[in-house]
């Protein structure tokens, strides 16, 4: 039988059309997918808990890891906590759930991380946010740093600039009611939180309490 005829009849079994096919698809470099893994999920914003170690160049390692992997970060915290030698890392990100399982899976790798959890809906969050606004109107302006509880940190002829603390929801509402003074500057530090009640925002393995 010559080499053409071989190729024509190809490999003993049944014909191509006639073989079982695997159910699911493949990606565009033809590697098999599992169908809920490629499953859209709708993206939801959540919060980020993370207790590290206080060593240098902790905060770029993980910023670095988020710029990396190309997470949608809405805003990061850094501050010192009870312990001197421990800082705590609040992420506010925005991802699908698989993300948000790789932002915490991810922040485990890097050391000096103690430990790393999503928040629940009903953390205690915080933000601060320092406004400037035209002061062509001063006693309006006056009256809604009093309706948020806030605080005049400078007033003078052309600006006045006001202190703001409460949840995301109070701070958008508050710089929204600036607007119509005329807002110069807006520094806002994000979101920091701790789980409420007695729940422990982080678990501090024994060796390290």
């Amino acid at each position: 039988m010559s080499e053409r005829d071989a190729d024509q009849e190809g490999l003993p079994g049944p014909a191509p059309e006639d073989r079982p096919r695997p159910k699911g698809k493949r990606n565009s470099q033809g590697i098999r997918v599992d169908p809920e893994v490629e499953a859209e999920h709708p993206p939801r914003r959540t919060v980020i808990s993370a207790l590290v170690e206080h060593q240098p160049g902790v905060l770029a390692r993980v910023s670095g890891l988020f710029s990396r992997r190309q997470f949608n970060i809405e805003s990061l915290t850094v501050a010192d906590t009870q312990n001197d030698d421990w800082a705590r890392i609040t992420v506010v990100v925005e991802e699908p759930d698989p993300g948000i399982d790789q932002v915490e899976k991810q922040l485990e790798k890097v050391v000096p991380v103690i430990h790393v959890r999503e928040l629940e809906d009903d953390a205690v969050t915080r933000e601060l946010v320092v406004v400037k606004v035209d002061a062509d109107r001063p006693h309006e302006v006056h009256a809604i740093t009093e309706m948020y509880n806030g605080k005049t940190l400078d007033a003078g002829p052309r600006t006045i600039t006001v202190e703001l603390t409460g949840d995301e929801g109070k701070i958008n509402d508050a710089i929204d009611a600036y607007r119509q003074f005329g807002i110069r500057e807006i520094a806002r530090t994000g979101q920091t939180a701790l789980a409420r009640g007695e729940t422990k925002t982080a678990i501090v393995p024994d060796h390290l309490k």
